[in-house]
């Protein structure tokens, strides 16, 4: 299940609502224009009955042609109005569509990292591809197509029981059939739906991590698993797109009775009524041609009920969003210098142990800390609390006396920069990759962070090299791009976790020394596993199982037989 939170029916219909008073005008123009296309396909069927009584009573051909000539000009008015219909129906859609885009991108990215991270690739993945495409296809589609197909129900209709009331009380039948069928599927459809949404961004997580994971699963064999993992997430999404393949088939098994009994009833009825002169054969023929001409209506409201239900179902995912609780208020309070101090920190993963236990350290600004320890022992959290990614259980973590998780986004990410060996090179130039970090930087200064870190790639292009379409970048090259970008964001502290894993230990060192001298005064904390790293440092602290067992400069670390002497030592040889 996801951890996004999911909106309810009545915030999903306050939300359509708002789409639509944004784009009132055009909104209003459809319904009119859709309005008037069905009222002038009404007029087909009661001009041929009209027709059709003229010839029974031996009318001159005069006034059969003009009804004729009145019959062609309604059919032409509708197709005309109808086209324009569409036409602006199309453009309220994609204008409609486009903003829902925005919201989500907005949503998305204003999300806690923490909360983010909780959710996981496949969901938010599918709420912003498949669900934010299958919400813009029904503003752009089905939605205009809806309210076309209910204007000429209720219209019809209304001429049915004009024409004849006994012959339109059939026509009724088959509309409370349909209402009925509607009312059982609707009751069910939208738990469906949104299994079956879940279900997808269950595969899509699946398949993701798979197919990232690759070489690790290579590695490790781990082929089996993961291919079971596979089934086990395929066969979940078959059985919830199975449900609602039953709730559909069931659907229209009552939709197909609900069309066929009123014909069934008003062939045999209009002619006994014809027969007592009761109504004409022209108002008995034009209501046979109304019930034939509702089938249409009805059955794209059927087929596009389904369509919206499914995008519904998409849309109340894309409004969870907005439901996410929002983190606090950023601190009043500027920090009052660079200096970080932890007190006292204990940190728990939901529904998990404590991983830290009772964690102080004082970081001086402008000292380079290295953080050493087994895979296990708490580095990782530690680099996220000091990043203010995540809120300790009890203790705190502040940057000149106030809570670095307190700090408002823009404000945090300028004092403080955490960098993992998850790096992302965006669709774009070198250029704007690095500008990411400083949209004002000249070449010449982007030139110079790329040869702080080492880079001494031959691009085709330079810096108007595009990456992602025709140059990719391996693991290392888009490392020293991530470092670069540090070099160019200037934080006030710099923390590495494993930043520069992916190059060999001489680059790696290189690359290190060059952000500690391009950072001169900047606070930088590196975790990392090859020792080399706290060597080079100011002090270097180790944790050992979430608790902080060693502290000071590698040299007078080294003169005890403590927790960092035995690590380096064996690191050694």
């Amino acid at each position: 299940m996801s951890t996004l939170p999911i909106a309810t029916t009545r915030q999903v219909r306050r939300a359509a609502a708002r789409l639509v008073r944004e784009d009132g005008r055009a909104f209003a123009a459809v319904l009119a224009l859709n309005g008037l296309a069905a009222l002038l396909g009404l007029a087909g069927p009661w001009l041929l009955g009209r027709i059709i009584d003229r010839v029974t009573d031996h009318a001159g051909t005069a006034s059969i042609d003009r009804l004729g000539l009145l019959l062609l000009g309604c059919a032409a008015a509708q197709i005309l109005t109808g086209r324009q219909a569409r036409y602006l129906a199309h453009r309220f859609g994609e204008r409609a569509a486009a903003r829902v885009r925005e919201q989500l991108l907005d949503r998305v990215l204003a999300l806690p990292a923490a909360t983010a991270e909780r959710a996981g690739t496949g969901d938010l993945t599918s709420r912003g591809t498949t669900d934010a495409t299958a919400v813009g296809e029904t503003l752009r589609d089905a939605a205009p197509e809806l309210f076309v197909a209910a204007a000429q129900c209720l219209f019809i209709l209304g001429a049915l029981l004009t024409v004849s009331p006994l012959l339109g009380g059939c026509g009724l039948l088959g509309v409370v059939g349909i209402s009925l069928g509607a009312r059982w599927y609707l009751r069910r459809a939208r738990a469906a739906y949104l299994a079956d949404r879940a279900a997808g961004a269950g595969l899509a997580e699946t398949l993701s991590a798979t197919a990232n994971g690759a070489r690790t699963v290579d590695a490790l064999g781990l082929g089996r698993q993961r291919l079971a993992a596979g089934h086990r997430a395929i066969d979940t999404a078959n059985r919830a797109r199975l449900r609602t393949l039953h709730l559909r088939l069931r659907f229209f098994a009552v939709i197909n009775l609900s069309y066929t009994l009123p014909v069934v009833l008003v062939l045999p009825l209009g002619a006994l009524l014809v027969a007592h002169h009761t109504v004409t054969l022209g108002s008995a023929v034009a209501a046979v041609l109304y019930l034939r001409r509702i089938e249409e209506p009805l059955d794209s409201i059927v087929v596009l009920l389904e369509t919206v239900q499914s995008s519904t179902a998409a849309y109340a995912r894309i409004e969870g969003l907005a439901t996410v609780p929002s983190p606090a208020p950023p601190a009043a309070r500027e920090p009052a210098d660079d200096r970080i101090r932890v007190t006292g920190v204990r940190y728990a993963y939901p529904d998990g142990p404590d991983v830290l236990h009772g964690l102080d350290l004082d970081l001086r600004p402008g000292e380079r800390l290295a953080v050493v320890g087994p895979s296990g022992s708490g580095k990782t959290t530690l680099g996220r609390l000091l990043a203010g990614i995540d809120r300790p259980r009890t203790g705190t973590v502040t940057v000149g006396g106030v809570p670095l998780a307190d700090l408002s986004p823009e404000r945090l990410r300028r004092q403080v920069v955490l960098i993992t060996q998850e790096h992302h090179v965006f669709l774009g130039t070198l250029r704007d990759n690095l500008r990411i970090a400083a949209p004002d930087a000249d070449d010449p200064a982007l030139t110079a962070a790329l040869d702080a870190v080492g880079w001494h790639h031959d691009l085709p292009d330079g810096l108007d090299t595009d990456l992602g379409s025709t140059t990719r970048l391996d693991g290392a090259q888009a490392q020293q791009l991530a470092l670069a970008r540090v070099i160019l964001a200037d934080p006030h502290t710099l923390i590495l976790d494993e930043a520069t894993a992916l190059l060999d230990p001489t680059a790696a060192r290189t690359a290190e020394r060059a952000l500690a001298a391009t950072l001169t005064g900047r606070t930088v904390i590196a975790i990392a596993h090859r020792l080399h790293t706290a060597h080079d440092a100011d002090r270097v602290a180790v944790l050992t199982q979430g608790r902080l067992t060693d502290l000071g400069p590698h040299q007078t670390l080294l003169t005890t037989d403590g927790p960092y002497a035995r690590l380096w030592h064996s690191w050694q040889g």
